[in-house]
């Protein structure tokens, strides 16, 4: 482990250094607007620390919406496509860490998935803790606030600057070239310990009525699973999925292969798929195994609190960044809410 302190000066000029180097594509987060996302970086001035919640999860680096898996020919033969393309990816919140490192272990289960996996040993990940918290945050009620693994290098804001640790031997490398950094204090680390413990209590725009490590003892309960709250949120849902496409957490794909039109190639693509768009489980004959609204619905509540975390190991997999609050036309996609209704209607013990 490597910590050192780094002005804004140092921070924009070791940024600018990372830019100028071109070995390695540089993605930070940026203003759109009034709003923020991870885009290709130009100059480190365009580098916004300080922002709430990004429009769309980091996750798309390493999970595209669209990707190509292979090509083939018609009549016998393919190559496999994989992007071992090296990249930064620069302000990442803790939430969206958390996240990514769920999904690593999701893709790295059972069938390897190396498009995904490539793609995450290939990419230097930066994370920066909140300074800005969201409208809609609740990570601190999911116990999501702070991060301590999965980055390379960890930022976080403090009096004059930033205290940067590095935690990998990637990050180790790339932090040797802040050449203006400077040593730590213990004011600057006690000034870091400050901002975990304060975003552990602000982070919480909506809070849970319990510890989330109850919600899978809570899901498990006889009657929540035919609760009628999931019938009645559901009535205004639109089926749209927007609250699943922007979900840091979500990584559900379909699966299609297309002829070109020469009749004589094609190719093998996945792209972004969610468990409340109607046709989701559909399979052959017909057949759909969720087509009523309000199971989809119930669906993605049993899957952030009971059906991911079992098979990651983990005691949540929502980890409360809050887009899905944002993106929901009726207001209906807080897991918190539903979570709570089913609190008090079961009670915690």
């Amino acid at each position: 482990m490597s910590i050192k302190k780094l002005s804004e000066q140092a921070l924009a000029k070791w940024v600018d250094k990372m830019i100028a180097e071109q070995s390695q594509e540089v993605f930070g987060i940026q203003a759109k607007g009034d709003r923020f996302s991870f885009e290709k970086l130009e100059q480190a001035k365009d580098l916004r620390l300080d922002y709430d919640v990004s429009l769309q999860p980091p996750k798309k680096f390493f999970q595209p919406p669209i990707e190509t898996l292979l090509t083939f020919q018609v009549k016998g033969g393919y190559d496999s496509v994989t992007d071992d393309t090296k990249f930064i990816l620069l302000g990442v919140h803790p939430y969206d860490m958390i996240a990514l490192n769920q999904m690593t272990t999701i893709f790295q289960q059972d069938f390897y998935d190396d498009h995904y996996m490539t793609r995450r040993k290939n990419a230097t990940i930066i994370a920066c803790d909140v300074q800005t918290p969201s409208e809609h945050v609740f990570a601190a009620t999911m116990g999501k606030a702070v991060v301590h693994e999965g980055y390379d290098i960890l930022l976080t804001k403090t009096n004059g600057g930033y205290v940067a640790e590095a935690a990998t031997e990637k990050g180790k490398s790339l932090l040797a070239k802040a050449t203006d950094a400077q040593d730590v204090t213990d004011q600057d680390l006690a000034a870091r310990q400050r901002t975990w413990e304060d975003n552990k209590n602000r982070l919480n725009k909506h809070e849970l009525k319990s510890h989330y490590s109850y919600i899978g003892r809570l899901l498990e309960k006889p009657g929540v699973y035919e609760h009628p709250v999931f019938e009645e949120k559901a009535k205004t849902c639109f089926s749209c999925g927007s609250c699943t496409q922007v979900c840091p957490t979500c990584y559900c794909f379909s699966v299609s292969e297309d002829v070109n039109w020469d009749l004589k190639s094609g190719q093998r693509q996945r792209s972004w798929d969610g468990c409340m768009l109607d046709g989701f489980t559909e399979v052959a004959g017909g057949h759909e195994f969720r087509k009523k609204r309000s199971d989809r619905f119930r669906h993605r509540i049993y899957r952030k609190g009971k059906y991911v975390p079992g098979k990651i190991g983990e005691e949540v997999a929502c980890v409360g960044c809050g887009r899905c609050v944002g993106a929901c036309l009726p207001d209906i996609a807080n897991p918190v809410n539903i979570y709570n209704q089913l609190i008090e209607d079961f009670g915690i013990a």
